[in-house]
């Protein structure tokens, strides 16, 4: 599938994943900025925070009480759409999904 992850700098980065790996992972292997996963995604660090784009908040699922609480210790500005990448595992349904990683 195909996603994009939106830059601060107003660049984006481009790739295709495969189905079944978790957005934090792809981020890591596509060296985007921002996005670093200290925790290997074990759901314990908050380092692979983004911003999911509106078109795309439905599909991406519900956040659980642990990554809400999780969230609260993220680098960047908490907004409704805050996700932890950790947490969205790509599948047919996010293909073409846009996410955006906060100002640290």
């Amino acid at each position: 599938m195909k996603v994009t992850w939106n830059l601060p700098d107003g660049s984006a980065v481009a790739a295709t994943i495969d189905y079944g790996q978790n957005l934090m992972e792809a981020a890591v292997a596509q060296n985007v900025q921002g996005v670093v996963g200290e925790c290997g995604g074990t759901l314990s660090c908050a380092t692979c925070h983004v911003y999911v784009d509106d078109a795309w908040a439905d599909k991406t699922g519900e956040v659980g009480d642990f990554e809400d609480a999780m969230l609260d210790m993220a680098d960047g500005d908490r907004r409704s759409n805050s996700r932890l990448s950790c947490q969205i595992e790509a599948h047919p349904d996010l293909d073409g999904l846009v996410l955006a990683v906060p100002e640290a």
